[in-house]
């Protein structure tokens, strides 16, 4: 039995950058809406940091994007990979049809506080932190009334009601398992083994190295930790594991001894290291009557082309457009079928950016498998032709667009705003 209820329109479990960016867009619509997150504070984890042109021109729209400038972060123009020795450019925002040609690198839990101080503004909302969500509250149709939580600032079980309920609650989405959705993930072929150095300890000017020992690949901030992906082979960590810590140090010297130095230095044996599960997946549906899932709860993204903050962003813009518009054309709950418009406009975006995570994710086993036995010469003569041709290929530039500009067709409902 709960101690105490709460009532709102919309109850959105998980103070991500989707959820996060939802109460801020709703709030200022005038929709009565409860932010539920299960962290006590914004400092925990957190694995992206990449914020690319696209979201930037959304972050314009919400009239944010002067305020998170002001935030810490680096501004990224261009990118390149180490490929044997040489670096090779792969980005070049400059080369980007948008007024936004770069893509900003942030800590997340100064842009979380920043969309919660702006949804804190606006009187229909209120922030629940330190409040876990342990299941749907459903009425006898199946529909979803709301949830139900325990305040751990308080010790009380909480329900909150509400016309409809947002699972943001990432990969291993509590409201997705409770509503008996499977995520549908795909087999991916590779792992990444996770490990922090501090930021000054390595060269890391190229986002990633492929030599014909493997790949690394770098994700840092100025001042902060820098962050090292080792792509492994998914089924290749438990014998790697096995071989001791040396032999693991070993390899990645293989690719990178400078790296290889920081990490006895710095690490403490494997301890200080975390395999990733980075299979993509899309569920089989993201809404059911009363309920609507966005963000990893909805379709896992992998770390190829740092796609997952700005898939959740976006869809939380959508979401908007959507939520607004039915909440003020009907009563009671929200059915699936009008939520359905929802994955409608996000699912074949959505596919695709999965699709090229996949291909991606199978190019970079093919090269743990058989990279060693390309000569050299080969990689560095092809690494010359690749950069010449990087600029003038349309083909590949649509590829690049397709990770740094997102959907273009997604746009801040503005019209919904009531200030």
């Amino acid at each position: 039995m709960s101690d105490r209820t709460e009532r709102s329109d919309v109850v959105i479990v998980g103070c991500g950058p989707g959820g996060a960016v939802l109460a801020y867009l709703l709030a200022r619509s005038g929709v009565d809406v409860a932010l539920i997150e299960r962290a006590a504070t914004f400092e925990r984890e957190y694995r992206g940091f990449g914020w690319n042109p696209g979201v930037i021109r959304l972050f314009d729209e919400m009239d944010l994007l002067d305020d998170i400038l002001a935030l810490a972060h680096e501004t990224v123009t261009e990118g390149a990979l180490s490929l044997y020795g040489k670096n090779v450019p792969v980005l070049d925002f400059d080369l980007l049809e948008t007024d936004y040609p770069y893509a900003l690198m942030m800590e997340q839990p100064a842009l979380l506080e920043c969309l919660v101080d702006h949804a804190m503004t606006y009187d229909g909302f209120s922030f629940y932190p330190a409040t876990t969500v342990t299941d749907i509250e459903r009425d006898g149709s199946s529909s979803g009334n709301g949830v139900r939580a325990h305040d751990r600032t308080t010790d009380q079980e909480v329900t909150f009601e509400a016309r409809v309920v947002v699972g943001a609650d990432g990969r291993y989405s509590t409201v997705r398992s409770t509503a008996d959705i499977a995520p549908g993930l795909f087999e991916s072929p590779i792992d990444l083994v996770w490990f922090k150095l501090p930021r000054g300890a390595v060269d890391a000017s190229a986002e990633g190295r492929i030599d014909r020992d493997g790949i690394l690949m770098y994700f840092g901030l100025d001042g902060g930790e820098l962050q090292i992906g080792y792509l492994v082979r998914n089924d290749e960590w438990p014998a790697i594991k096995d071989a001791g810590f040396s032999a693991f140090r070993n390899r990645v010297a293989a690719i990178d001894p400078e790296v290889a130095e920081a990490v006895t230095t710095h690490l403490d044996g494997f301890r200080d290291t975390t395999l990733l599960n980075i299979a993509p997946g899309l569920a089989d549906t993201w809404t059911q009557d009363g309920l609507l899932l966005l963000g990893d709860a909805a379709h896992v993204a992998s770390p190829v082309g740092a796609q997952g903050n700005p898939l959740a962003v976006e869809d939380a813009v959508v979401a908007h457009d959507v939520l607004v518009r039915a909440l003020s054309e009907s009563s009671g709950n929200l059915s699936g079928q009008v939520l359905d418009e929802f994955e409608a406009r996000r699912r074949p975006s959505v596919e695709r950016v999965i699709s090229l995570q996949r291909r991606a994710a199978d190019n970079f086993a093919f090269w743990l498998t058989y990279g060693e036995y390309v000569p050299t010469w080969l990689v560095r003569g092809s690494a010359t032709v690749f950069k010449r041709v990087v600029p003038h290929s349309r083909i590949i530039q649509r590829l690049v667009e397709s990770f740094a500009l997102g959907d273009q067709t997604v746009s801040v409902g503005r019209s919904h705003f009531t200030d």
